[in-house]
């Protein structure tokens, strides 16, 4: 036994992979019961979100110096007619019975209002319920939501009754949110079921890349669970989410590239353990070198400034580091442990022949080889064209009224409101400062433009003073999460910073998304070319090459700028979205440039493994032929979980979901089996320099003798 297949013994070996199994099985049973905690570990609150040094944020925290922190729930009720005697009667009823409530965080005795819309025959009504936020606020909103629906009901005879505010909204939200990692799994794992029926046409074989990917999931979610509770790491339902896409597609696309390499080796190995190890041996570097790079370009969000794109790194890098350690070792222990009849009915037998040596990517090859240099122009040309839809792109923010694909009760509420009263009624400024300064800075914040004047004052429930320090409230004319409403705070914020030794600070619901927006254009700057350097640095070593390397980067760039370009296309005039997330591009690219430049690495490793033998251009025809087919089964798999994403009833998972899916379906059918090889083709034995294979090649044979066939050594 040679020793360069002794690393794929330790795990696929005659003893080991049973040993192997058991750990797994072990590890499984402990890691199961703390998997199933996850959701109970998410950190959905404010400050999970927001970007930690902000403005809003530092309010946030000195807001509980002077009361509980609290969430809105406004009671909108209205008659376009105008409110009659019994409406106001009911009114008033609801109040009392508002007033009496205590479940779920809900201060009924601190209930405000009603405030009509009007003093002379009023045409609405809303009421403001308070509801307290600790450890476990968020998951109480919905309760608490629903409490005060069963007491105000929902209107009838004419009478609309609506519950909107942050408290509303955040119900919508958090419902949104319910079940995200069961819809997520199921949705994914019947993506995983049906490619991998195409795949492989093996219904037995299907399941143990399924079984090695659920192990992984669960580890993987038991081991962010203890992190989060005993070493702050802060998890969220965003990041809880993506978390299982990667984890299913990376895991399965990992997989998918062993299968496809143990089959090869299944066919000139007759003990299908020493096919495994030589499997293990010629596909690992590619996996391992695909795993590092999306887990260090995930631990580059560590860097974001935004406290849920942070958080989202070392999560996502768990999830996928714990991914690639399942497949590069329960995974081909099963796969040997099961024997060549898993593979049935295409059982690959010892001595047959390697169907992809004429197959539909060997005959690509062959015909790009014959013009490799306009077709790479042509379809880079083609990709350019595609990224002009980027002047569509609108990434500056999603109001609430837009974030959902449906219309929840909550954004009906607040366009009723909306028509009443104030727009920014239920969401308002909170503004702190010294209590010497306090009332010029109250002046100063009326009188400036987008504010109620006589809006001002001091919420219920609140203390007065605190260490020399004032918290009081304004309402804006505006609606909460509008540009308009982020127009306003940096006028207040501007006015009030020039009141002389005030140290006032505004924060609330608007000032927050306005941080949050400064935050990820900030972000979107830092991070977008570490992820790139990172990406670059990874191909270099793994490629011992600058040229290459450059050429995969520049390809993934431009891949990119066209996903987007065509999503933008497809959000504006197809499913008529109002917007995108201000992250919406740093997270596409990083899940792009991550997981795309997966298949650049399985084909590129492939090709100089055969251009050591054959020559560059031989060797780009014959590892578009060996690979073509595992690739493209890998990116649909990949594509197909992110699509999951768009069962979700949320704008900016569905866009999200959307774009990196079209992004993988380009990078695997245009840019790997078109643009990539038709650059390595051109370029020929100068794309590894400085290695030493650009000047040597192996003895390759020239341009012509690609195009008029295919051959590969055997063992």
């Amino acid at each position: 036994m040679t020793s360069n297949r002794g690393i794929g013994h330790l795990v696929c070996g005659r003893r080991a992979k049973w040993l192997v199994l058991v750990l797994w099985l072990v590890v499984l049973f402990v890691a199961a019961p703390f998997a199933m905690k996850l959701t109970d570990a998410q950190d959905n609150d404010a400050a999970s979100w927001l970007p930690g040094s902000a403005e809003s944020t530092q309010v946030l925290e000195i807001s509980e110096d002077f009361r509980p922190e609290q969430i809105p729930a406004v009671v909108i009720y209205a008659r376009d007619s105008g409110l009659t005697d019994r409406d106001r009667a009911q009114i008033a009823e609801d109040v009392r019975q508002l007033k009496e409530l205590r479940d779920h965080g809900i201060r009924g005795s601190e209930t405000r209002g009603p405030v009509y819309d009007r003093q002379v025959d009023p045409r609405a009504a809303q009421v403001l319920v308070p509801i307290t936020m600790d450890e476990q606020g968020w998951e109480r909103i919905s309760p608490a939501v629903d409490s005060i629906r069963d007491d105000v009901g929902e209107g009838g005879g004419g009478l609309a009754v609506h519950i909107t505010g942050p408290g509303g909204t955040s119900a919508d939200f958090a419902e949104a949110f319910e079940g995200i990692d069961s819809t997520l799994l199921f949705s994914a794992m019947v993506v995983v079921i049906v490619m991998l029926l195409i795949t492989y046409r093996s219904l037995t074989l299907l399941v143990v890349p399924l079984i090695a990917v659920v192990c992984a999931l669960f580890t993987s979610q038991a081991l962010i669970y203890l992190l989060a509770e005993h070493a702050g790491l802060t998890v969220n339902g965003q990041s809880a989410g993506i978390l299982t896409v990667l984890v299913f597609g990376a895991g399965t696309d990992y997989a998918l590239l062993l299968v496809a390499r143990y089959r090869e080796e299944l066919r000139r190995h007759e003990d299908r353990h020493e096919a495994m190890a030589l499997a293990l041996h010629r596909a690992g570097p590619a996996v391992l070198a695909s795993g590092a790079t999306v887990v260090l370009s995930m631990l580059v969000l560590l860097a974001a400034e935004m406290n849920s794109t942070s958080g989202l790194g070392p999560v996502a890098a768990i999830g996928v580091a714990v991914a690639l350690l399942a497949m590069m070792s329960l995974f081909p222990a099963l796969l040997v442990i099961c024997g060549r009849w898993i593979f049935w009915p295409a059982i690959p037998h010892y001595g047959s022949p390697d169907p992809t040596e004429r197959g539909i990517w060997a005959r690509t090859g062959r015909r790009i080889a014959g013009r490799p240099r306009i077709t790479w122009a042509v379809t880079a040309l083609a990709l350019a064209v595609c990224s002009l839809g980027l002047i569509q792109l609108r990434a500056e923010g999603i109001s609430n009224a837009d974030a959902f694909t449906g219309k929840p009760d909550s954004i009906t509420g607040q366009e009723v409101s909306a028509r009443y009263f104030p727009a920014g009624s239920g969401d308002p400024l909170v503004i702190v400062s010294d209590r010497a300064q306090a009332e010029q800075v109250g002046r100063t914040v009326a009188e400036t433009q987008g504010v109620v004047p006589t809006s001002l004052g001091l919420p219920p429930g609140t203390k007065p003073i605190y260490e020399g320090k004032v918290l009081f409230e304004a309402t804006m004319t505006a609606p909460a999460d509008s540009e308009a409403a982020k127009q306003t705070v940096e006028r207040v914020r501007d006015a009030v910073h020039g009141v002389p030794g005030a140290d006032a600070q505004v924060g609330g619901g608007t000032a927050a998304l306005l941080d949050m927006d400064k935050a990820t254009t900030h972000d979107n700057v830092l991070i977008i070319p570490l992820v790139l350097l990172v990406v670059l640095l990874i191909l270099c070593a793994l490629l011992r090459a600058l040229i290459a390397p450059l050429l995969l980067v520049g390809t993934v760039i431009l891949s990119f700028a066209a996903a987007l370009g065509l999503s933008a296309l497809a959000f504006r005039y197809v499913f008529d979205y109002a917007g995108e997330a201000t992250d919406f591009p740093l997270f596409v690219f990083v899940f792009l440039v991550a997981l795309g430049i997966d298949y650049n690495i399985f084909l590129t490793t492939r090709i100089r493994e055969e251009a050591a033998r054959q020559g560059t251009r031989r060797g780009v025809v014959t590892g578009l032929a060996a690979t073509g087919a595992v690739i493209t089964s890998a990116g649909l798999v990949l594509a197909g979980t992110f699509a999951a994403l768009g069962t979700l009833p949320m704008v900016a998972f569905a866009e999200i979901g959307f774009a990196v899916a079209l992004g993988v379906l380009i990078d695997t059918f245009i840019v790997r089996s078109v643009l990539v090889t038709s650059l390595f083709l051109d370029v020929g034995p100068k794309v590894w320099w400085p290695h030493r294979l650009a000047r040597e090649d192996g003895g390759a044979a020239n341009r012509e003798s690609v195009g008029a066939g295919v051959s590969r050594s055997g063992e």
